[in-house]
C-alpha cells in the first residue's frame, strides 16, 4: 500500500514538472527566436543557431527614423501618462482608504467595472471627441487618454496598498498641524513604496505595448510611437525583415527592462510599519 502511495505521488510529481517544462518552453522558445535572429544574417521564423554571428542587423536599424524617435515619442507618451496615472490615482485612493462613504463600495464596482471594458469598443466615440476638441494627432491628447484607459485599475491597485499604511500615523501628523495633503505626500506615499512601484510598472508596461491607441490617436508619421513603427518591418506580399524585426524588439524591450531592474528592490519590499505604530 506504502509502496503504491510513493509510486502515484512520484507520477504525480513527474507530470508536475513536464508541464512546468512545456510552460517555461512557451516562453523560453520566442525569447531564443528574438535573441539568435537578431544575431543571424540570415533569419526567418525558424528557432535555430545563427548562420555565423553579424551585427549587421543592429546596424541597419540604429538610425534616427528607425529607432530613436519612435523611442523618444514612446518614452514621452508612456512616461508623461504613467507620471499622470500615478498621480491621479493616489489622490483619487486616498479618500476611498481614508474616509469610509455609502458611496465608497459603488464607486469602486464602477472602476472594477470600468477596467473590464475593451479600448477597441470606445475608440469610436473618442476619435470623434478628440476632433471636436481639437486633440487628434497631438502628443498631449494620446497622453490623457493613456492615463485615462489605465487610471481605474490604478486606482484599485493603489487604494489596497494605501488600506495597509496604518491611520494612526496620519492622526499623530494632524495633532502636529500637517493637512491630508501633506500627510499623503510626507507619510502615505514614502510608507507604500512598493505599492506605487507596482502602479508605476503596470501602468508603464500596459501603455508601452499598446499598438491600437496611438495607431488611432496619432496620425504623423514623426509623431508615432515604436509599438506602431515595429509594424513597418511587415513589408508587402509577406516579405518580413526577420534578423531586422528580432534587433529591434531587443531594443524595444530594453526600457521597460531597465525600469523594472531600477525598482526591483522596492518590488520585493514590504510595509515595515509595525515599530512606528507600537512607538
Amino acid at each position: 500500500m506504502a509502496h503504491t502511495l510513493s509510486s502515484r505521488r512520484t507520477t504525480r510529481r513527474l507530470a508536475a514538472d513536464a508541464g512546468l517544462l512545456v510552460v517555461a518552453a512557451a516562453f523560453v522558445l520566442p525569447l531564443a527566436w528574438v535573441v539568435l535572429s537578431s544575431l543571424d544574417p540570415q533569419a526567418g521564423l525558424r528557432v535555430k543557431a545563427p548562420d555565423g554571428l553579424t551585427l549587421d542587423n543592429f546596424d541597419a536599424i540604429l538610425t534616427s527614423e528607425i529607432t530613436f524617435t519612435p523611442l523618444l515619442n514612446s518614452l514621452i507618451l508612456c512616461g508623461g501618462a504613467t507620471l499622470l496615472t500615478v498621480a491621479s490615482a493616489a489622490l483619487a485612493a486616498y479618500p476611498l482608504s481614508r474616509f469610509r462613504s455609502r458611496f465608497n463600495r459603488p464607486f469602486l464596482l464602477t472602476i472594477l467595472f470600468a477596467t473590464s471594458l475593451p479600448i477597441t469598443a470606445i475608440m469610436v466615440p473618442v476619435y470623434a471627441l478628440f476632433v471636436q476638441v481639437d486633440l487628434i494627432d497631438t502628443m498631449q491628447g494620446t497622453i490623457f487618454f493613456f492615463a485615462a484607459s489605465q487610471l481605474p485599475f490604478a486606482i484599485w491597485l493603489m487604494k489596497n496598498f494605501m488600506d495597509g499604511v496604518p491611520k494612526e500615523l496620519e492622526e499623530a501628523a494632524w495633532t502636529d498641524g500637517a493637512s491630508s495633503l501633506q500627510s499623503l505626500l510626507r507619510i502615505v506615499l514614502p510608507l507604500m513604496g512598493p505599492g506605487v512601484a507596482v502602479v508605476t510598472v503596470f501602468s508603464f508596461v500596459m501603455m508601452w505595448g499598446n499598438f491600437f491607441v496611438p495607431f488611432m490617436l496619432l496620425l504623423t508619421p514623426d509623431q508615432m510611437p515604436a509599438s506602431v513603427s515595429i509594424n513597418d518591418f511587415f513589408g508587402n506580399r509577406g516579405m518580413v525583415a526577420y534578423g531586422q524585426l528580432a534587433a529591434f524588439s531587443i531594443i524595444y524591450s530594453t526600457p521597460v527592462i531597465l525600469l523594472y531592474v531600477l525598482i526591483s528592490r522596492r518590488l520585493g519590499g514590504g510595509f515595515a510599519l509595525g515599530g512606528a505604530v507600537k512607538g
